[in-house]
C-alpha cells in the first residue's frame, strides 16, 4: 500500500506494526546515457514490485528524490542536498511515522552517497525510538551475494550507471536508455585499497570526484548490460528486501 493513496480513517485504522519503507534516492547525472532519475526509477521500481507482491503488508511512503550527491556536480543536472539536511528531513518524516504510531520503519536507499546518513539516522533514531525497528537497505547491498553471481564485468564494472543500473534500467523505463552513447569502460586508476564498486566496496574512505574517477560519468561496464540481466538482479534484490521485511513483520 502507499501512504498518500490512503485516506487519513484509512492510515487510522492500519495495524500499526505494518512496516513503513521510506524510499531515499538521487537526482544525478548517470553517464551520457541514463536520466538523472535513474536512482530514483530503480529505487520506486523496486518497491511497486514489492507493494504487488506484500500489497497490504507494507506500508509505502512517498520518495525523497534528491540526496547527498555533491560528488557528481561537476555534471550538468546533478542537484544535492547536504548531509545535515538529508538527515533532518529523514528524522522529521520518521517522527510523522512514529506521531500515529508505527514502529517498524525501513529506509530504502537506492544511492551510494546515502549510505552514510543512513546509516546515521539509523542509529540516532533507533537510540531515540527504543520502541520502535529501524533498518535501511541499500539494494545492492542486501542482495550481494546473490548478486555477484549475476555481474560478468569483474572488479570496478558494477559501478556507477556501469553494468547493475544500466541493465535495471532497460527494464525500467528502455526509452530512456539512450543506447546509441553507451559508454565503454573509462574508471580512471585509484589507490587500490580507495578502489570499489556496487559489488566490493572500498577497504578504506578516500574522497575523489565522479569526474576524477570516469570522465564520462559512468563507473563501470555499462556496455555489459542487458535487460535480461536487469530481470535478474530484480528478482535477486526483492527476494532478499521481502525475506527482510517478513523477519521484521514477525518479530
Amino acid at each position: 500500500m502507499y501512504w498518500d493513496q490512503l485516506s487519513s480513517p484509512q492510515i487510522a485504522q492500519l495495524e500499526k506494526s505494518i512496516p513503513v519503507i521510506l524510499p531515499v534516492s538521487a537526482t544525478e547525472q548517470h553517464g551520457p546515457h541514463l536520466p538523472l532519475s535513474t536512482d530514483r526509477l530503480i529505487g520506486e521500481y523496486f518497491l511497486d514490485q514489492l507493494n504487488h507482491q506484500m500489497n497490504d503488508l507494507i506500508l509505502i511512503l512517498p520518495s525523497i528524490p534528491v540526496g547527498c550527491s555533491e560528488h557528481h556536480l561537476d555534471f550538468p543536472g546533478s542537484m544535492s542536498v547536504r548531509h545535515k539536511t538529508l538527515l533532518r528531513t529523514l528524522i522529521d518524516q520518521a517522527n510523522s511515522v512514529v506521531l500515529h504510531g508505527f514502529i517498524n520503519l525501513v529506509l530504502f536507499n537506492s544511492h551510494g552517497g546515502n549510505q552514510a546518513v543512513g546509516q546515521t539516522f539509523v542509529e540516532t533514531f533507533g537510540y531515540r525510538n527504543p520502541q520502535c525497528k529501524v533498518v535501511m537497505l541499500t539494494w545492492w547491498r542486501i542482495a550481494n551475494e546473490a548478486l555477484r553471481k549475476i555481474s560478468d564485468t569483474g572488479p570496478g564494472g558494477t559501478g556507477h550507471a556501469g553494468e547493475f543500473e544500466t541493465s535495471l534500467m532497460m527494464v525500467i523505463a528502455p526509452h530512456l536508455v539512450n543506447t546509441e552513447v553507451i559508454p565503454a569502460k573509462q574508471n580512471r586508476p585509484n589507490l587500490q585499497w580507495a578502489d570499489g564498486d556496487l559489488l566490493s566496496g572500498p577497504s578504506a574512505s578516500f574522497y575523489r570526484t565522479m569526474k576524477q574517477l570516469t570522465p564520462s560519468g559512468a563507473y563501470g561496464e555499462p556496455r555489459k548490460a542487458s535487460a535480461e540481466k536487469g530481470k535478474r538482479i530484480s528478482e535477486a534484490v526483492l527476494s532478499a528486501v521481502k525475506e527482510v521485511i517478513l523477519d521484521i513483520s514477525h518479530s
